[in-house]
């Protein structure tokens, strides 16, 4: 199963904000959409965000459940469903662009983020383990679009991609609220800090058992 790619998330990032020019345009985004879920419509702009995150946005919608969960804990789990609904549908439309548009919009968002040399690694793992690899990016902070918009170009089965999907996303974003919920605002800073850790413990551990059973039976 494919833990080396877990490790390869950090390095994947630096190229990504190099691309993008970052710290000023992810800021810049990040301001504005805190502004955005700050107003009266801000549960649709948090569906928005989720949606086109799964395909090409660059900020995780989670930096904003987390805070709409904090303002508000006791819609803590209504934020995860949109949060969850909304990716699922959005790694649809990546699943669309790698199926229909590759060469043109899908290598060109793989390529603005600079993970051209992995898209190559990632469909050797979509032949190997077809779409319940997606379970591990849906989860973890590796690059879900890379996967959705992949997944489409090698056109994996549809349902079991959206299933997959939506069991990752929900695991993910469930889990983020039921933190804040339980434990309160505080527990914020635990997130920030060890959340992309834990959820790789997780799926190594997962992988284990997995092996585990194989081998024994």
């Amino acid at each position: 199963m494919p833990v080396s790619v877990l490790s390869t998330w950090w390095e994947n990032m630096a190229g990504v904000s190099e691309t993008m020019g970052a710290p000023g345009l992810i800021r810049r985004l990040y301001d504005r959409c805190m502004e955005w879920i700050s107003g009266r419509h801000g549960e649709w702009v948090l569906f928005l965000i989720a949606i086109v995150e799964s395909s090409f946005f660059p900020i995780p919608p989670d930096v904003f459940l987390i805070a709409m969960c904090v303002v508000r804990p006791g819609r803590s789990f209504r934020y995860a469903l949109i949060c969850s609904v909304g990716s699922v549908l959005g790694g649809g439309l990546g699943y669309g662009l790698g199926y229909w548009f590759m060469d043109g919009i899908g290598m060109s968002i793989i390529d603005w983020y600079g993970l051209s040399e992995r898209y190559g690694l990632v469909q050797q793992y979509f032949k190997a383990y077809d779409v319940w690899i997606v379970g591990t990016a849906g989860f973890t902070p590796i690059p879900y679009k890379l996967f959705t918009i992949t997944a489409g170009f090698v056109q994996s089965n549809f349902f079991t991609f959206m299933l997959v999907s939506l069991l990752a996303r929900s695991a993910r974003f469930f889990l983020v609220a039921g933190l804040i919920w339980r434990f309160g605002p505080q527990i914020r800073r635990f997130i920030d800090r060890y959340f992309n850790i834990l959820s790789i413990t997780f799926v190594v551990l997962l992988i284990g058992g997995f092996v585990l059973i194989k081998t024994i039976l």
